[in-house]
């Protein structure tokens, strides 16, 4: 059980939400790995002027995937691609291989870390920690160009 003293909380803020602004950001991978979208996400957070709300990002594929993961050492990426070919190797006996043995492993990826995130703004500015950036995980092995959906939903005042 957890003590009253070592838990705090902020006082809860209010803001009507005014503002729905949405872009959809190319991107082109360089095959299997993650792609850091952390600043192009902060550019558009910035353009749209927002102040308090959500951004939704959303990826329009289902071999490829998002997600927030350390930005301070490389090898965590790494080792999440290898614990990820790990759970979904190529070499499984899958059924569906119609474009190829890294078809159906990359689904299953996709389908463990997500096609969608939400991340606070606050003050203008994601509420992201310390060493948090926001990734593409490209699952295929040829370079591929996918498409995220960025929204923010909230108030720029």
């Amino acid at each position: 059980m957890t003590s009253a003293r070592s838990v705090t909380r902020s006082a809860p803020t209010t803001v009507q939400a005014t503002i729905v602004t949405s872009s959809l950001l190319t991107v082109q991978t360089p095959g299997r790995g993650f792609t850091d979208l952390t600043s192009e996400a902060a550019k558009f957070i910035a353009e749209a002027r927002a102040r308090d709300g959500a951004l939704t990002l959303f990826v329009r594929h289902t071999s490829a995937s998002l997600t927030i993961q350390e930005n301070a050492d490389p090898s965590v990426l790494v080792d999440l691609t290898t614990a990820l070919s790990r759970l979904a190797p190529e070499n499984a006996g899958w059924t569906h291989d119609t474009e190829g043995p890294d078809d159906m492993p990359a689904h299953v990826k996709t389908m463990l870390t997500g096609a969608s995130l939400h991340v606070p703004v606050l003050s203008g500015r994601l509420a992201l920690g310390t060493w948090q950036a926001i990734y593409l995980i490209e699952h295929r092995t040829r370079p591929h160009r996918r498409e995220i959906v960025l929204q923010f939903i909230g108030s720029n005042q």
